[in-house]
């Protein structure tokens, strides 16, 4: 932070900034967890997990904010197109490595974790790649929001980019689901260590304690990965990896590590569920907010209403990106996921980073083959999906009976 505020007049070698900055990326991220389980004393889990999603995934907004304002500078120009491009690069690279690194990685983790801390949220079954992870059907409001804005995302380029109508649309849904955690049920769980310290602290000292750590956890992410990024991206140049695939894997990597973090410790704390409901609400947020608020920094940038020019190859990663998301929701359904289809998700997701599968015509393969194995997922499994969506429907007319009582 002192480096931020001298405008990193001393800043060390690029190596140095890399690592005094990842550390301070590591501290926030345990910072964040410990506010988020704080808070839960006070305001339904949900809404918790809800808003340490944003802050965890803040820095990627920073990144993509960037490219995009200097994508509306002079959107004529060969380096404006370029920015575009790496706006939404670095947008569908997040999003792809939060579910294909992600949430296969988490999952694999907590049923290895399992063995020694007896989470009740896992279930080992007869024969090893059928030992799954059960989720709680809590989350299936958050499951539902997510497919709306999955389906959505498969037409936006048919406008042809990001546009004011992506915005109002992935915006205003992100925000009604924040009404619908604000009314879910206020869920306690007990919590150890320091969560359990400050939860202890009379309310008029616990709130501006939790608060001001996601403050100040916020501020420091805000400040450090950037650098971190930008320094990745340079030592990339010295081994001959090419910008665009900085920007893509390595930036958004850099910059999806808290969340990573925070998922990781909740699962260590045997709260498997928890975990999942944070790494949904961050891909949620990620592919509304983010997709949306592209839009209006482009906009910004250019001096009035425009629309985020998507090319051929954008196109295609963004198609790549709806259709692993829909992979992703078929798979989580029934509430499980096992280390079968962990795997799967981790192999699919993996074989797109070689260089070979970038063009245009594979991620419309990619996309395709997502899209029937989600589809075949769904098609067994249409049980569990009307099951899902009647008991969203429920929690609706409970949180509009709760809205109606407190007007």
């Amino acid at each position: 932070m002192v480096l931020w505020a001298t405008g990193h007049k001393h800043a060390p070698s690029t190596l140095g900034t890399i690592a005094i900055t990842g550390i301070s990326v590591l501290g926030a991220s345990f910072l964040l967890a410990w506010a988020a389980e704080t808070a839960e004393e006070d305001v339904p889990r949900a809404f918790a997990l809800a808003i340490l999603a944003v802050l965890a995934v803040a820095p990627e907004y920073a990144v993509d904010a960037l490219y995009a304002w200097e994508a509306g500078i002079n959107p004529a120009s060969a380096a404006s197109k370029e920015a575009a491009g790496y706006a939404v690069a670095n947008m569908t690279g997040a999003n792809r490595i939060l579910i294909g690194l992600g949430w296969s990685a988490i999952a694999l983790f907590a049923i290895y974790k399992a063995r020694s801390t007896n989470d009740p949220a896992v279930e080992y079954r007869s024969g090893f790649l059928a030992d799954r992870v059960r989720l709680d059907r809590d989350i299936s409001t958050e499951i539902l929001f997510l497919f709306i804005a999955t389906l959505y995302a498969f037409f936006v380029p048919f406008g042809g980019g990001i546009g004011l109508a992506d915005t109002v649309f992935l915006v205003g849904l992100y925000f009604t689901y924040i009404i619908f955690t604000l009314n879910a049920p206020h869920t306690d769980e007990e919590q150890v260590g320091i969560p359990a310290y400050f939860q202890s602290f009379k309310k008029n000292i616990r709130v501006p304690v939790y608060l001001g750590m996601f403050v100040f956890s916020g501020l420091v992410i805000f400040t450090a990965v950037e650098p971190f990024a930008h320094g990745l991206e340079e030592y990339g140049k010295h081994i001959g990896v090419p910008p665009f695939l900085m920007i893509q894997w390595v930036a958004p990597l850099a910059s999806e590590s808290p969340e990573l973090i925070v998922v990781a410790y909740l699962v260590n704390k045997a709260r498997s569920t928890a975990a999942f409901n944070a790494l949904i609400s961050s891909k949620l947020n990620q592919w509304t907010l983010l997709i949306g608020t592209l839009g209006i920094v482009y906009s910004i940038s250019l001096g009035h209403l425009g629309t985020l020019h998507l090319g051929q190859k954008q196109v295609g990663e963004i198609w790549l990106t709806a259709a692993q998301s829909f992979f992703a929701l078929a798979i989580l359904v029934n509430f499980n996921i096992s280390i079968r289809e962990a795997l799967a998700l981790l192999l699919l997701f993996v074989v797109q980073l070689y260089p070979e599968f970038h063009h245009y015509e594979a991620l419309i393969g990619f996309s395709a083959i997502y899209i029937v194995l989600g589809l075949a997922l769904l098609a067994m499994r249409r049980e569990q999906l009307q099951l899902l969506v009647g008991r969203v429907y429920q929690r609706v007319k409970g949180t509009e009976r709760t809205v109606a009582e407190q007007v």
